[in-house]
């Protein structure tokens, strides 16, 4: 098979780079300027000239705040981009892997975690984004995976623990937010399970993410107390840092049904980051 990876500079794309050379697959990795999902035109002439058996898109607009008053930016990376690659490898024959997000959850579940069977009700225009590509991929390809990811931690400064550990060297309390809660997943945890199910012939809606789920605040205590940081953490209300996205207060996804197709069991995120901290 011939990958196609689209985003390659961000933390989950890396790891697919890592994988995919780990296990002799021969693919591409392009930057979000050597194939701008934005632009048709040039995406088609990215796959006429490689002819991906698979294509995973690790493009994404991330910036969850600034999507409030960037949202037609959010809305061409996030909506329009995979609307894009979903035309693209119905003509060509691909198989398209898309991530999406927690966020298109509004956290009102009153019991249990969230399942591929919830009905989505994004609470920002970040959640609505992705939401809206969601569909339009999954109403266009032929064939693909969707699988919605959350708290991502990998290589890189993206990502919370970066900002945990630089907020540690500058203060000595640090307040995070103790009221919003879902599952923090390593970026190479969801490379795998990613890879073994494209093999496995999967396709639809799977949630990956690690087992268990943590606060934000929990998560920072762990990061701390694993790089030896004694900081003190002050767990606080989200509400108090009056942030312009609203966020779900619980958004925790349950990885039960990707695990029973493949037949694998996925790690407690405590035991992913302490292995990600080890290497790091």
């Amino acid at each position: 098979m011939k990958y196609l990876i689209i985003g390659k500079h961000g933390q989950l794309a890396k790891e697919f780079q890592r994988l995919l050379t780990s296990k002799g697959e021969e693919y591409l990795a392009l930057s979000h300027e050597e194939a701008d999902v934005r632009d048709y035109v040039k995406l088609n002439g990215v796959f006429e000239a490689y002819k991906p058996s698979v294509v995973i898109n690790c493009s994404a607009y991330n910036q969850v705040d600034k999507a409030e008053s960037d949202y037609e930016e959010a809305m061409k990376v996030n909506a329009l981009g995979p609307y894009n690659l979903a035309l693209l490898c119905r003509e060509y024959g691909s198989f398209l892997v898309h991530y999406s997000t927690d966020y298109v959850f509004d956290g009102s579940k009153s019991e249990g975690l969230y399942t591929e069977a919830d009905e989505p009700n994004p609470l920002n225009k970040y959640g609505l984004s992705k939401l809206l590509g969601e569909r339009f991929a999954m109403q266009t390809a032929h064939s693909m995976l969707l699988l919605r990811v959350s708290w991502v931690f990998g290589e890189g400064t993206q990502n919370f623990i970066y900002k945990v550990l630089s907020w540690s060297k500058e203060r000595e309390v640090l307040q995070v937010s103790g009221d919003e809660v879902s599952v923090p997943t390593w970026a190479r945890r969801i490379a795998l399970v990613s890879y073994e199910a494209i093999n496995s012939g999967l396709a639809g809606l799977y949630h990956v993410v690690s087992s268990g789920y943590a606060s934000r605040y929990e998560w920072a205590k762990q990061v701390l107390k694993l790089c030896h940081k004694e900081n003190l953490v002050m767990p606080v209300s989200a509400d108090t840092f009056n942030l312009p996205a609203r966020r779900p207060k619980f958004s925790a996804m349950s990885n039960e049904r990707i695990c029973a197709e493949l037949g694998i069991r996925i790690p407690d995120w405590e035991s992913d980051l302490e292995e990600y901290l080890r290497e790091a």
